[in-house]
């Protein structure tokens, strides 16, 4: 039994290993022409802001830096367990070009996002391409040995070692066990290197503090400012829907109560009217309740609520769940409604054909990520579903991180901090 499990174990160490170094290389080869691009664009659009272009084209730019920073944000939560909360200030709606660009210019976090795009593409693209290279350098190592020496008629060098014979040969397969053996212990190590880097400078770093306060503050007036509205849509929806409903119903039983002698053809008549109102007024009324929060949330859980909520959808949604236990009640409300207008949004405006939702829970945080195949091209913007989404969250110091290139797939992945019973 003990052989079983330590041989379980160094197959599951191999295993987390090799994935390490493939997401490094991953990580280096899209990250370090996409933090060129995002850095030339944004030097260049700033440089165009006194003749006037520059307005239109920076808060674009900008808008682009931030999804790509985002974008690695949720790597390193995702593949490190390193969390970097976003801190951007919320721009007004509606804004004009002058408002935006200034307004993004004036928010710390985006001089954050440009410092480290350059530590990405030097520091970063190593730390990220060394857990790969330390397992691919020993296999050129092993291939020398196995006679492409024999292509170098001059002598070719590996490593310290000079390879001029089979013999030499021999030396640079040793060096890269060597090498192998050390890769085994510090391609992990190296990939979360990379994330601590990133980390480190993306951060808010000296102002987390006066940051921390500015987001609360926003976050509670979020609260307030959703709270009143959603009270509004209660009192909107009551009148509209299902008082005006039995109110007709009530005057309908006035008119029976008349007719019944008089017309007892014309009465009942209205007894099947009053009936087909009164069912209308209930499910209403059940429409309004499951709104407010959803019969299946309370007694069965978020996992089954979601589920409940995908098996509505006209896409075919996939929902995986690993929720040992239960959040408290405001934060399986506020995923549950995060997780719907996700949805909703995926369907309405992304064209997928398919959908998939995971949700688990790890390191205190709830995690929850929406994928769909669709067109991409989903930003996080005032006014906009997701922009909802994440005032949601942030009120309980969650966050939302969205990854949608143009041709798809779009990605969202929500974080809320929080312990299961």
């Amino acid at each position: 039994m003990t052989i079983e499990t330590k041989s379980g174990y160094g197959a599951a160490k191999g295993r987390g290993v090799a994935l390490a170094a493939l997401r490094g290389l991953g990580v280096a080869l899209v990250s370090l022409p996409a933090a060129v691009l995002c850095f030339t664009l944004s030097l260049v659009s700033m440089a165009l802001i006194p003749i006037g272009i520059g307005l239109v084209t920076t808060p674009y730019v900008l808008r682009g830096v931030r999804t790509f920073a985002n974008w690695r944000r949720v790597l390193a939560a995702e593949w490190g367990g390193v969390r970097i909360p976003p801190a951007y200030r919320p721009l007004p709606k509606d804004t004009n070009p002058w408002t935006a660009t200034f307004g993004m210019l004036r928010d710390p976090a985006t001089w954050r996002d440009l410092m480290w795009l350059p530590v990405d593409m030097t520091a970063g693209f190593l730390t990220a391409l060394l857990p790969a290279a330390l397992w691919l350098y020993p296999l050129e190592g092993f291939a020398l040995a196995a006679g492409l020496w024999r292509v170098f008629p001059d002598g070719y060098w590996y490593g310290f070692v000079k390879i001029t014979g089979q013999g030499s040969a021999l030396g640079a397969a040793a060096l890269g066990l060597v090498l192998l053996f050390f890769a085994h212990f510090l391609t992990s190590r190296l990939l979360d290197v990379h994330f601590r880097l990133t980390q480190a400078v993306l951060g808010s770093g000296q102002r987390e503090l006066a940051e921390r306060v500015r987001v609360l503050t926003e976050t509670r007036r979020d609260a307030v400012d959703t709270s009143a509205a959603e009270l509004r849509r209660i009192e909107r929806d009551l009148h509209d829907g299902a008082q005006a409903r039995l109110v007709a119903v009530g005057m309908d039983l006035g008119t029976i109560e008349a007719l019944l002698d008089k017309d007892p053809a014309k009465a009942k008549e209205l007894i099947a009217q009053a009936r087909t109102s009164s069912v209308e007024a209930l499910a209403e009324l059940r429409e309004l309740v499951r709104g407010i929060h959803p019969p299946v949330l309370a007694e069965r859980g978020l996992g089954d609520a979601v589920r409940a909520l995908a098996l509505r959808l006209p896409v075919t949604t996939e929902v995986s769940v690993d929720l040992p236990g239960r959040a408290e009640a405001p934060v399986e409300s506020a995923a549950y409604f995060a997780v719907s207008e996700v949805l909703t949004n995926a369907v309405k405006h992304s064209g997928a054909d398919r959908i998939w939702a995971d949700l688990h829970h790890a390191d205190g945080m709830l995690r929850v990520s929406v994928t769909d195949n669709g067109k991409g091209g989903a930003v996080i913007e005032a006014g906009s579903g997701l922009a909802g989404v994440e005032r949601r969250l942030g009120t309980f110091d969650g966050v939302l991180a969205v990854s949608s290139p143009a041709g798809g797939p779009t990605m969202v992945t929500m974080e809320i901090p929080c312990a299961l019973s």
